[in-house]
């Protein structure tokens, strides 16, 4: 159970995710998810102006093979609230340690509009780029649909302003 303070303004996904580091390798933003910018907070979401603390954040191990369209429902029946894409970065950046390789998450209060929620994991090769990516943090996008063996669905009790 962590808590992480999430700054205020905007903020720079990729540069953000530059800073996240396991071992030497530094995070990234999948190709797949160039458009990150089109993700907003879901609007059901009471996010505070200004930084603010997430408080007793959960990785979601318990949900992990759930897709997000099952967990969604069954975190807000719990009390707790989904983490966004800034929420989930600020997280591993605090706490590096909860990125562990089968052991990852996805990002069920962000959403642009289609069916792809997105996901913080360790990446497992090459990038579409073509530099190698192996065990560098990445935030890429599965389909809300599908099930995953080895991601959860985060969440916090709170926000504190």
């Amino acid at each position: 159970m962590a808590e992480v303070v999430v700054p205020a303004g905007p903020v720079d996904v990729a540069a953000a995710m530059a800073q996240i580091r396991i071992g030497d390798k530094p995070g990234f933003v999948s190709a797949d998810l160039a458009d990150w910018g089109r993700f907003a907070p879901r609007p059901d979401l009471e996010i505070p102006t200004g930084s603010y603390r997430l408080v007793d954040v959960e990785r979601g191990d318990e949900y992990r093979n759930w897709s997000p369209d099952e967990a969604l429902p069954a975190i807000t029946e719990r009390g707790r609230t989904p983490l966004t894409i800034v929420e989930g970065i600020a997280l591993v950046t605090a706490h590096p340690d909860l990125l562990v390789a089968n052991r990852c998450f996805m990002l069920l209060g962000s959403r642009c509009g289609d069916k792809r929620v997105p996901a913080l994991w360790i990446s497992g090769g090459t990038g579409k780029d073509g530099r190698e990516r192996k065990g560098a943090a990445k935030l890429g996008w599965c389909w809300a649909g599908n099930r995953h063996t080895w991601l959860g669905h985060a969440s916090a009790a709170s926000r504190v302003p």
